[in-house]
């Protein structure tokens, strides 16, 4: 597998002095919902770099986010249970055979928290002590200055540094600029961990691919996804496509009406229909599986079509998943076979009803013995575990596979065309 060399001058830390040091690192533990971890993942890959610490002498405050406790509209917080650090310390104290303390601090119910006080200097001088193996804050999205803007932000990034002498950022899934991932790297010596700089090293590969490359990316809308997107397709050899961003293109290219895609994504998806008439680059997944309704896969109300029968002006129900007799289709199949390096950010179907798409499309991709598969983190990870355990476990260490921790910062680099433009990283650069 060929890795981008990192750039010389981010900071790593392993050229950190860490012996004796207090050390605030932000993970990106965001794996809990409704107060269960749904895939420890993030977390395992996270251990290394914990380990490191502990090993040099450091004693780790960690920090991550979950969820969006944030209300858009309002802009209040709510700190609920179900989006606590608890389950990943108890997973961690079951893993690490140690002791986590999480702090308690003063809570209001419409800013959420509103800083750190005193309360913690016990825990800190416990943790220089070694009396217990480390802190683990609160859900940092619970604190006020975490997304806010302004005097609430400075406050908070200072209150951070406060607490440690060197900031790590393992994050890589968490390439937004909040204050626990950009402004505290301005208030303490920042450096890279080994989980962040395994992913800038391995997405050289979807930056820089060996050919024939071959992408496949699925959303839930075309909009949100359309610069990635339009990088992704000056980038491949082929593209594959699911979810409502394929269904926005049959629309657009056929004059079909499919229920659920609006006619801002199919006037989105015309101008992709219009690049790929000359380049040829989209791969069409010929079978589909149309739906009566949202609500379940329904014996009699779902049904295979093809897109050799569309006809203009036809009008079809929800299009919910892929057939998997689409990846058996010829030119699909020899696109992923003669594929050097396949990137997949994509769940094929509605999910938690309609899975048999990309079952068949992880089944379609293995079939290929020789490419560098690389997988999106976040769904497409949880689909492919969920649904080929079997094989998710035979891989998980092959060097013909890689799982990135962040879906949405692989993307967000592709389309920036370098990781080191996103600001978390930018702000670890000497």
């Amino acid at each position: 597998m060929e890795k981008q060399e990192l750039d010389p001058r981010l900071a790593l830390i392993q050229n950190a002095d860490l012996d004796g040091k207090v050390v605030l690192v932000r993970f990106d533990h965001n794996v809990v919902k409704d107060g269960e971890i749904k895939d420890p993942y993030r977390i395992d890959r996270s251990i290394g770099t914990l380990y490191n610490i502990v090993e040099r002498g450091g004693r780790p405050i960690l920090m991550t986010h979950i969820g969006r406790p944030k209300d858009k509209k309002t802009g209040e917080i709510r700190c609920r249970p179900g989006e606590s650090v608890e389950p990943i310390v108890r997973y961690l104290e079951h893993k690490l055979h140690t002791t986590f303390h999480i702090p308690k601090f003063n809570t209001d119910p419409k800013l959420g928290i509103t800083g750190i006080d005193t309360s913690i200097n016990l825990a800190v001088k416990s943790l220089r002590e070694r009396k217990i193996g480390g802190i683990y804050l609160p859900n940092t999205r619970w604190f006020r200055g975490e997304e806010a803007e302004g005097e609430a932000r400075e406050s908070f990034a200072l209150q951070l540094a406060g607490l440690a002498d060197i900031f790590i950022n393992d994050a890589f899934g968490s390439w937004q600029p909040h204050a626990s991932t950009y402004d505290i790297a301005k208030c303490l010596p920042p450096y890279a961990g080994f989980l962040m700089q395994q992913e800038i090293a391995n997405l050289g590969s979807v930056l820089n691919p060996e050919r024939p490359f071959v992408a496949v990316v699925a959303g839930a809308k075309f909009d949100t996804k359309i610069k990635p997107l339009y990088a992704i397709y000056d980038k491949v050899d082929r593209l594959i496509l699911g979810g409502v961003i394929y269904n926005a293109l049959l629309c657009a290219k056929y004059g079909v009406n499919i229920e659920g895609v609006s006619d801002k994504d199919i006037m989105l998806a015309r101008e992709l229909v219009e690049k790929d008439k000359a380049k040829q680059k989209i791969v069409e997944l010929p079978c589909l599986v149309e739906s009566d309704t949202l609500e379940g896969k329904i014996e009699g109300k779902y049904r295979t079509i093809c897109i050799g029968n569309f006809r203009e002006g036809d009008r079809y129900k929800y299009i919910l998943d892929i057939d998997p007799s689409s990846f058996e289709d010829k030119v699909v199949a020899d696109s992923l076979l003669s594929a050097k390096t396949i990137f997949v950010n994509a769940v094929m179907g509605y999910t938690p009803y309609f899975t048999d798409g990309s079952a068949a499309l992880d089944s379609a991709i293995d079939y290929n013995r020789t490419a560098l598969k690389m997988y999106g983190g976040g769904d497409t990870l949880q689909e492919f575990k969920n649904l080929c355990p079997g094989l998710y476990l035979s891989v998980l260490d092959s060097t013909q596979y890689y799982f990135f921790t962040g879906g949405g910062t692989v993307l967000t680099a592709i389309e920036q065309g370098s990781p080191y433009g996103l600001k978390p990283v930018q702000v670890l650069m000497r």
